[in-house]
């Protein structure tokens, strides 16, 4: 999967989403818009839902792949580590994400990064161009995203099987997480310096997503409140 960036309006509120804050039922938060991963693909349904007495976001994907994106409004400087809560309803039967046939997951956060491409090679230079031709974007500098897998240990890095200027970063998906929420936190600079090598740049964007449209599988999950906090 490649995934072309989000053309999502300018927004000069705090960073992070509150999806307890809101109602069951409402509309998705202001800022944020539900964007197809490559046009044509089917939308992945994002509603706010109750779970218990809080209000979380619900992901329903059928043969589909679309993200909930958010302009990029994060201070790494300040503020570079993201906590949130997820929970997946089971794992995608036949998804691997190191195969781009299968490449899957009942739930992301997603990154999008702006730096110098003119240091790329010429392969991610071409891809990035291949990518514009087929979606109509060019795709990010570098994308980094935690993902839910049962294929890969926690801590395992994969590499996007199209381009290594997507980097996934295992967190979940170890027997026992699925149907289970989990309160999760990660250093975004330091992830980022680790799988690209380099310091990151500004963050042009970032989202969630659920996708079964390789797979061609259905999926669900449900994400809690984000937040991006100071480094300890």
């Amino acid at each position: 999967m490649l995934l072309a960036p989000a053309s999502v309006p300018a927004q000069a509120d705090r960073p992070g989403i509150a999806f307890s804050a809101a109602k069951p039922g409402e509309a998705l938060p202001a800022g944020w818009k539900n964007l197809p991963v490559v046009h044509g693909k089917a939308m992945t349904l994002y509603s706010l839902v109750a779970d218990g007495r809080t209000t979380v976001l619900e992901a329903d994907a059928s043969h589909s792949a679309s993200a909930l994106m958010h302009e990029g409004n994060i201070d790494l400087a300040q503020t570079p580590v993201v906590a949130w809560r997820w929970k997946a309803e089971s794992p995608i039967e036949g998804a691997d994400n190191r195969k781009g046939a299968h490449e899957d997951s009942p739930a992301r956060l997603v990154f999008f990064f702006d730096g110098d491409k003119r240091k790329l090679s010429f392969g991610d230079r071409a891809s990035m161009q291949l990518a514009k031709t087929l979606a109509g974007e060019e795709l990010p500098y570098a994308t980094l995203m935690y993902i839910w897998s049962e294929t890969a240990a926690p801590g395992s890095v994969i590499p996007n099987p199209h381009t290594d200027r997507v980097q996934m970063i295992v967190v979940s998906g170890k027997p026992g997480d699925a149907g289970k929420w989990q309160s999760l936190r990660r250093n975004i600079a330091q992830d980022y310096e680790q799988v690209f090598h380099e310091k990151p740049g500004r963050i042009t964007a970032y989202g969630l997503l659920t996708d079964t449209d390789n797979t061609g599988a259905t999926a669900r999950a449900w994400y809690g409140d984000m937040k991006f906090l100071p480094a300890p």
